[in-house]
């Protein structure tokens, strides 16, 4: 993978249970569900055309890092999270 490592302007849109970036005018997105003290990771979102640069990996980790900091546990049911959370087990006490 060649993963560009340039920081995003993630936004957390609590009101629509998003963290979104705009990349050269696309929007690439971590969807998710919040109920009670878990939060469902349902859908991530990045264009083709900016694939395989790193940036569902940063949302994820966007969204990891606020649940942790709010103390939820996480629902992976996207499968893309899935695989970020086996990629790093550092997550795993997040695991609902």
């Amino acid at each position: 993978m060649n993963a560009d490592t340039t920081p995003l302007n993630i936004v957390h849109r609590p009101e629509i249970g998003r963290f979104e970036a705009h990349v050269e005018g696309l929007r690439c997105e971590v969807d998710y569900l919040l109920d009670g003290r878990t939060v469902r990771m349902t859908h991530t979102g990045v264009p083709a055309a900016l694939e395989g640069r790193g940036i569902a990996a940063q949302l994820v980790k966007a969204a990891l890092t606020w649940a942790r900091s709010e103390q939820l546990k996480v629902v992976p049911l996207c499968s893309y999270v899935q695989v970020y959370l086996r990629r790093h087990p550092e997550w795993q006490d997040l695991a609902a």
